[in-house]
């Protein structure tokens, strides 16, 4: 390895490090953030490897290299020889010749970039996972202005069900048609207006997921597991992508943010709370199915009692511990071609 071409990406420009790893010598480039600009580049210095940051904008510059030919790093740059602690300058230039340092001397975290395909995918699970988060704040808006007017409405899903959106839109009125003592009316009718628009969406978007989902056999595969819907399917089989990128469960416990804390001193080794680092919807996902599958599965009703010890205030842990679990049978599924039923008959 000897031409090692580091970009430090910027949304306008970017600042090139163009850096010779037997010399040492660098030389630096600023460029349009542009895919022409960029091919440009690319072709003119022809490195034997390019290095950026992970960011929003790696995703079409590693699609760039790899069309090339071109080795591509993606580093991640919360690794701990990344961290700039106490320095007394920092600016492009120095990020950009830092990582190709780091780069020649192999002291980089890398992270998996997933080809085009994947990342649109990806994208597309997170955009109907903030529909529903939108939808949420909809609700919950509504709720509290009639609560705020004395009035009740019905529990759960029976207040969004047909009976319960019609008793609404009777309460509700064009807020042109409001007097001053009954502007909330108005409120309520756009926000209504604006649940069935986020409902509009994510039926849209749901069926565009399921129409891959139904394409994906690894989807269905995943689907065997009690309790393991098309949402939570598909969000593994984007997340991890590649089965093979993992060597053993615990670096894809570590990936998703479900593995403890360690603090070390002297003597005194111990755990903290998890790290929480990597795909936080996966995460939340993974710890609802968690409880669910309680419900559905003797084998993980049991692993709830074992892990919780029979302690109420274990149960949250226990749930941690058990989306840990299900993510690696997920992924040993994934790897091995398997179904639920040979991970309950092998499993131990």
């Amino acid at each position: 390895m000897t031409r090692i071409l580091a970009i430090d990406l910027g949304k306008f420009k970017s600042v090139a490090c163009i850096y010779d790893s037997r010399t040492g010598s660098a030389r630096f480039r600023t460029v349009p953030t542009t895919p022409a600009a960029m091919h440009d580049l690319f072709v003119e210095i022809a490195p034997d490897r390019v290095v950026i940051e992970v960011c929003g904008i790696a995703g079409w510059v590693a699609d760039l290299a790899r069309s090339l030919d071109l080795e591509i790093q993606v580093v991640d740059t919360r690794h701990d020889a990344w961290r700039w602690n106490k320095v007394k300058r920092k600016t492009d230039r120095d990020d950009a010749l830092k990582l190709a340092r780091l780069s020649a001397a192999n002291d980089v975290s890398t992270v998996h970039m997933p080809q085009r395909d994947v990342r649109q995918w990806r994208s597309l699970i997170t955009y109907r996972h903030t529909l529903v988060d939108r939808r949420t704040a909809i609700k919950n808006t509504i709720r509290a202005l009639v609560d705020v007017q004395g009035l009740r409405m019905a529990g759960g899903a029976k207040a969004w069900s047909s009976p319960g959106l019609a008793k609404l839109r009777g309460l509700a009125r064009v807020i042109d048609e409001c007097g001053p003592e009954d502007l909330w009316r108005g409120q309520l009718a756009s926000e209504l207006r604006a649940l069935g628009q986020v409902n509009g969406l994510m039926a849209d978007i749901e069926a565009a997921l399921d129409r891959i989902a139904v394409a994906d056999d690894r989807v269905a595969r995943l689907k065997t597991i009690p309790g393991v819907g098309t949402r939570l399917a598909e969000l593994v089989v984007a997340s991890i992508d590649d089965p093979g990128r993992f060597g053993k469960g615990r670096e894809l416990g570590a990936y998703a943010g479900l593995v403890p804390r360690q603090f070390d001193s002297g003597i005194m080794q111990r755990s903290g709370r998890i790290t929480k680092q990597g795909p936080g919807l996966l995460r939340r996902l993974l710890v609802q199915i968690a409880w669910g599958m309680e419900r559905r599965s003797a084998r993980v009703k049991a692993l709830f009692e074992r892990l919780s010890r029979g302690q109420k205030n274990g149960r949250k842990k226990a749930a941690v511990a058990i989306a840990r679990k299900i993510l690696v049978w997920c992924w040993a599924m994934l790897r091995d071609g398997t179904t639920w039923r040979d991970v309950e008959t092998n499993a131990t």
